[in-house]
């Protein structure tokens, strides 16, 4: 059965999810927002050595919480974890939420996210003790929708990829009844580019030429032989804790219990590690969500189970590692932040081979 993008190959064609953005150009950051249309089944995976993350102990599989109102994917480092505030806000006034009883009591919203560190990057940072991100939070919730922009949008609007500009990325899959699309937000220490040329890492698993069709260099150099942190953040300036992460949400519409989604996020990780390198650093908050809609059940056999749910999380690698590529690609110059477009717009426009 072949696999194909979603009429919008963004993780908005699986059923039921909505994704909001607000951004500033002046401060240079930005929050997005990932909400279903119902409480979802939800799971992370952090594998990054500097994360920011909030409430992701409660998506345990051992936990109480079975189901999230949101997820929040933030720039702003900690001042950033404020929009999941704002996400708790607007939801709960909308009666949105996580409930015990039916006695009047207020609803919990259960809103898990993770921040990204963009704070050096230019921007108007000078917000004394209201910085803008709970307000971005309520404002994301607002703007939710089917259509989203990619690059210079919500979290990846400051974001940087390596020494190039980063983004947001998305990219969906369809297979059969099971639908998979992934949201990142790229701001990696490592590169997303085979060293010294215009081809992605992501490139084998580039569908339609989503991120340019640039493919594979016909001679590429044996990659042990490259520097391993060429065209990395190190180009730019000295790694520092926290100053780097690559953070993202997987949606699907299949069933999934949460200890199932848990691993759907750990094998989701793979497609970083094809799209960045060096990824999950010590300088790297890298983090990865898991929502389950459960629109479609799986195979009551437990084989067949199994090889769907591999199936599932092969597929959510793929996404992963392809929206990568798609946010970098569709991101634009900010300051002195070059995007791939510009830098290699000479080469793009003749011959991309190196």
């Amino acid at each position: 059965m072949s696999i194909r993008p979603g009429p919008r190959n963004l993780i908005t064609d699986v059923d039921g999810i909505s994704v909001g953005n607000v951004q500033s150009v002046s401060v240079r950051s930005g929050v997005t927002v990932v909400l279903p249309d119902a409480r979802a089944l939800a799971a992370c995976d952090v594998r990054g050595g500097a994360p920011g993350t909030r409430e992701t102990d409660a998506l345990d599989p051992s936990g109480l919480v079975e189901a999230v109102d949101a997820i929040v994917l933030s720039g702003g480092s900690v001042y950033g974890l404020e929009a999941m505030s704002g996400a708790v806000a607007w939801l709960g006034a909308r009666g949105r939420g996580f409930s015990l009883a039916n006695d009047g009591t207020p609803v919990s919203p259960v809103v898990p996210g993770a921040i990204l560190f963009d704070l050096p990057n230019g921007g108007d940072k000078d917000w004394g003790e209201t910085p803008p991100y709970r307000e971005w939070g309520r404002q994301a919730c607002a703007a939710a929708g089917r259509d989203f922009d990619l690059g210079n949008a919500g979290a990846g609007m400051g974001a940087m990829a390596g020494s190039l500009k980063g983004g947001l990325g998305s990219a969906s899959a369809l297979d059969g009844d099971l639908q998979v699309g992934a949201l990142i937000a790229v701001n990696a220490f490592g590169s997303p580019l085979v060293p010294g040329t215009p081809h992605f890492w992501a490139a084998p698993y580039e569908l339609a030429g989503e991120f340019g069709g640039c493919g594979w260099p016909s001679k590429p150099a044996p990659v042990s032989d490259a520097e391993p942190f060429a065209g990395s953040r190190l180009d730019i300036a000295p790694p520092a804790p926290g100053g780097n992460t690559t953070i993202g949400v997987i949606a699907t519409n299949a069933a999934l219990t949460k200890a199932e989604a848990r691993r759907i996020a750990i094998m989701a990780q793979n497609g970083l590690a094809r799209a960045i390198r060096p990824i999950h650093t010590h300088v790297d908050g890298d983090v990865l969500f898991v929502l389950a809609t459960g629109g479609v059940a799986l195979a009551a056999a437990p084989s067949d189970r199994l090889m769907e749910l591999m199936r599932i999380g092969s597929v959510a690698a793929d996404c992963v590692a392809r929206a990568v590529a798609r946010g970098v690609h569709a991101a634009a110059d900010l300051g002195d932040a070059v995007s791939y477009r510009s830098k290699f717009s000479a080469k793009l426009s003749g011959s991309a081979e190196t």
